[in-house]
């Protein structure tokens, strides 16, 4: 059949599981017996083009470089680049412009810093091509062909068996014991059993049993199916294109600095324009050299402002915090990034493979005579029996639960290897847990080897269970071992194990074991049950064929409780993140009653929380959808578009919001909140290239260390800002202040200068890009001084300069600015303090001292309450930097080449001393500062404690 398929069943292949089989097979045109002719395939190829995901293009690289270009601080000093060259340039043009240059420099290495870093283009499409990239069987002219999974068209015949990855969206024609493995794409830890039946009304995705989806693996029984989607016209291209819509929301920090950058340049003009008039004002200004001079102080007074080492020295700090996560398996794509995981409030999590090992374990064996727990998660065969908590186990109870593992382990085609070390399965996971559990009671393995297989009745939806055939090798005698569902099974059975012995299994002994089915369930754990048959010699003759009928008059021996066990060391992260202020929600595509167990388990979820399905998200408004983000903790058999509500719906409260998860479901979720965190082992590309971070350990864990860091570098943040700008703000006040006092300071009468400037522009230059740099950058890798998580995460309503910061700020340069004038009018004549010395020692003092105030400031700075004192000497670097500093002062103020062009004099031993003396004045102020707001603190504490105190007092 070649005949050229209706339009209409291209233009609407993803609702194929409403509609039968029968009717796919007509809309496309196939004969399902021999397939596409080839010829035909060919020319749907070219008519529709190939199976393949759409890609964007890479932005070329010129593109990215001008990219770091565009941020407002970057915008501030292009334009103090360009006013120094103007002013430059009337001045003489003579020489080189040395502000323009230095600062060109800055902002040229910031982008380089920024380009290496930042260099991995948005790659998330095309990583979903790579994962999908695979062979496919198929049917074509009556053979069976090897195929790229590029090159299959709508119409074609898939041919589906173990191990095969699917290759495409299609509607199944056949299926016999066939289970597909859909997590990557629903979540659903446990592989999928597939019904070509046609189903009705509105079906989940992780539900459409007569579907097999494009991306997803076989991992059981043999199929057929219809191609019914290609391409982006799939579930997999469906979340490409929401991947695609999705914007990637710029990080909290990111958003401050912007808001900082605006508040510098709008400052930098006020002040630039009032000292400027404020200088022709007072001095009289009438000549053009005066001029140009006043125009070289407004540019020296926007380059006091603005700290040009802003973006280097934060680029630098972000990519050493980069480092140091990646160290403890975190590793972080993009500089920004690193602090947003500090400001999380609230961690949604996976749960398949992320809060839990993703390793199907059997945890309880249920018999007539009691219950066995077995102890070791995974597929690690290590662990033991208990009943009641004890290892000494009835001997009953024991018998029978070697039996129910002996025979879920020889009605059985998984198998189970060690490699190295790590212990591999392939197969069902559920029915690999068998297998492990074998090995963890004693005797069981040799008992399962004492049989031979010959026959298998497999599994089906309809009947729920699966047979085998065992023959003893030795004895000879023949038995039928059964396991599947335990209210089909025991349908089946007339008798039941107690011992050795096998009695009959009446209407009281049927509800003791549908009660403890049930009571299973109850704990989230899926349940199988096992039983038996023993052939006599009489009736030997009914295995020569043997089909379900002789699934009857079985002896039931017990139940197992399969659990996905959570990872040990994932209730300790989720405790210590909720220590920190943290919320934590699972989300997941998995049973709700399974969801809701390992949550409480871990201290997700509060007892007898229930998971909210993503049907029942479906059925709310937007103030519903909010009011159930923000009081519910687990979330079960989700769609991708419901991760992304319920991302939104945190996010429209306020809540810094950082996703894990590590299957394609997740991609779009992941690049819409704050920070998507993709597992690193178990993680598809898609998420990785999706992520704004990576754990490489796929250790739920990490993410602690990494908040923790994340915090660390966000307060170092806050430490160098407080510098700088406390720094810069004394650099304006010396020269605002000095200006409009200059007759006071005894700078108005000084010999040769028409106009007074306590402070040169070459000067405040070297303040600024050589004295403020270094302390600033040792300030970005501070360690810990105060316990980062004892605090609660900062809302996104908080500014990362606060109104206390910023009395800060101005309060400490105010100080330096006075120290600094008090320097040059104490050896400046005609003052409030009567000097002796020449304006050009004069400045120098004053340089000095505010060079000597901003590195005392750098100690200050480390923290907002805690001494300066205090871990005073942890931080090598800073004490590095500052003896650097301190030599290259030196070095400016004694050599003379240097002092040529800073327009510096030496000084004395008892200069120098006066200068350091009066520097110290800010490291006393801000003492006093941090001393107050303790006490505040203390009293306030005090003032509470008190009120509680007379409340229990009162009741």
């Amino acid at each position: 059949m070649t005949d050229t398929p209706r339009p209409a069943a291209f233009l609407d292949a993803r609702s194929w599981h409403l509609r039968d089989a029968a009717e796919a097979v007509a809309a496309y045109a196939v004969d399902p017996l021999t397939g596409l002719d080839p010829d035909e395939a060919a020319r749907r190829l070219r008519t529709y083009g190939p199976n393949e995901l759409a890609s964007a293009p890479p932005a070329r690289w010129w593109r990215r470089i001008l990219s770091q270009f565009q941020d407002p601080l970057i915008y501030l000093l292009l334009a103090a680049i360009a006013i120094s060259v103007v002013a430059w340039a009337v001045e003489g043009a003579e020489g080189v412009p040395v502000d323009a240059v230095v600062i060109s420099a800055v902002v040229l290495f910031n982008a380089v810093l920024g380009f290496v870093q930042e260099n991995k283009a948005e790659t998330a499409v095309a990583a979903l091509q790579v994962m999908t990239a695979a062979n496919s069987t198929v049917l074509r002219g009556g053979e069976l062909k090897t195929v790229p999974s590029a090159g299959l068209v709508r119409g074609d015949i898939l041919v589906l068996g173990e191990g095969d990855a699917v290759g495409a969206d299609a509607r199944l024609l056949t299926a016999t014991s066939l289970r597909v493995s859909e997590a990557s794409l629903t979540g659903e830890s446990e592989p999928v059993f597939k019904d070509p039946g046609t189903l009705a009304g509105k079906v989940p995705l992780g539900d459409r049993l007569n579907m097999v989806f494009k991306g997803t693996a076989v991992a059981q029984g043999v199929g057929r199916a219809v191609v019914t989607g290609t391409a982006m016209d799939t579930e997999v291209g469906a979340i490409a294109g929401m991947l695609e819509r999705t914007v990637a929301e710029p990080t909290p920090l990111q958003k401050e600095i912007a808001g900082v950058s605006r508040l510098l340049g709008t400052t930098v003009i006020v002040i630039a324009v009032v000292v400027m008039v404020t200088v022709v004002a007072v001095n009289g200004v009438t000549s053009v050299s005066d001029l140009v001079t006043v125009l070289l102080l407004g540019v020296s007074l926007a380059v006091a402002a603005v700290p040009e080492g802003l973006p280097a020295i934060l680029s630098v700090v972000l990519a050493l915090g980069v480092q140091r996560m990646a160290r403890r398996n975190a590793v972080v794509k993009q500089l920004h990034s690193v602090e947003t995981l500090g400001s999380a409030t609230v961690i949604a999590s996976d749960k398949t493979g992320t809060l839990t090992r993703n390793q199907m374990t059997v945890g309880r064996i249920v018999t007539a005579s009691g219950e066995v727990e077995l102890t070791g998660v995974g597929y690690r065969p290590e662990g033991r029996a208990r009943q009641a908590g004890r290892e000494d186990i009835d001997a009953a109870v024991l018998f029978e639960a070697g039996l129910v593992l002996a025979g879920g382990t020889f009605a059985n085609n998984a198998q189970l290897t060690e490699h190295d070390g790590e212990w591999e399965i392939q197969g069902d996971p559920t029915e690999a847990a068998f297998l492990v559990a074998a090995r963890k009671l004693e005797g069981v393995t040799e008992r399962v080897g004492e049989y031979e297989r010959h026959g298998e009745v497999p599994f089906t939806s309809e009947r729920k269970l699966m047979s085998a055939v065992a023959h003893h090798k030795e004895l000879g005698t023949v038995s039928l071992v059964t396991k599947g569902a335990p209210d089909v099974l025991l349908g089946r059975c007339t008798g039941l194990q107690v011992g050795e012995s096998v009695v009959p299994l009446d209407g009281v002994r049927l509800e003791q074991a549908l009660a403890a089915v049930d009571a299973l369930s109850a704990q989230a754990f899926r349940t199988l049950g096992v039983a038996y048959r023993r052939y006599g010699d009489e009736d030997r003759h009914e295995l020569e064929v043997l089909d379900e009928a002789d699934e009857s008059t079985l002896v039931y021996l017990g139940v197992v409780g399969i659990i996905d066990p959570p990872r040990a060391e994932a209730a300790a992260a989720v405790a210590a993140a909720q220590h920190a202020g943290i919320r934590v929600l699972m989300i997941t595509g998995d049973h709700p009653l399974s969801a809701a167990r390992i949550a409480g388990d871990l201290g997700i979820a509060k007892a007898g929380e229930q998971a909210v399905s993503g049907a029942e998200l479906d059925a709310l408004d937007e103030a519903g959808l909010r009011a159930v983000a923000a009081s519910r903790s687990v979330y079960a058999r989700v769609a991708p578009q419901n991760k992304l509500q319920i991302i939104d719906a945190l996010q429209a409260q306020g809540n810094v919001v950082a996703m894990t998860g590590d299957g394609v479901n997740d991609a779009p979720a992941l690049k819409s909140a704050d920070i998507g965190i993709a597992m690193g082992i178990a993680g598809t590309e898609v998420t990785k290239e999706a992520s704004k971070m990576i754990l490489s350990d796929d250790n739920f864990a990490t993410i602690v260390s990494a908040v923790r860091q994340g915090r660390i570098i966000f307060e170092n943040i806050e430490k160098f800002l407080r510098y700088l700008l406390s720094s810069n703000m004394g650099e304006v006040f010396t020269v605002f202040l000095g200006v409009v006092f200059a007759g006071a300071l005894g700078l108005a009468g000084a010999p040769g200068e028409t106009v007074a400037l306590p402070l040169l522009a070459t000067q405040i230059l070297w303040i600024n890009l050589v004295t403020d740099s270094g302390p600033a950058l040792a300030m970005g890798v501070d360690p810990e001084i105060d316990d980062v998580m004892a605090r609660k995460p900062r809302r996104t309503t908080d500014r990362i300069i606060g109104r206390r910061m910023w009395f800060g700020i101005l309060s400490v340069g105010l100080v330096m600015g006075l120290a600094s004038l008090l320097a040059i009018d104490i050896f400046l004549p005609g003052g409030l303090v009567e000097g002796d010395e020449s304006l050009q020692v004069a400045r120098t003092a004053g340089f000095t001292t505010l060079v000597f105030a901003q590195l005392f400031n750098a100690f200050n700075s480390r923290s907002e309450t805690s001494s300066a004192f205090h871990r005073l000497f942890v931080n090598k670097w800073l004490w590095g930097a500052v003896a650097l500093a301190v030599v290259l002062q030196i070095a400016v103020v004694e050599v003379p080449l240097l002092q040529r062009a800073f327009g510096t004099a030496s000084m004395d031993a008892y200069q120098w001393g006066a200068c350091v003396l009066l520097a110290s004045a800010v490291l006393a102020f801000g003492e006093l500062r941090k001393v107050s707001f303790r006490l505040r603190g203390a009293g306030r504490l005090g003032r509470s404690s008190g009120r509680g105190s007379g409340r229990a007092a009162a009741v």
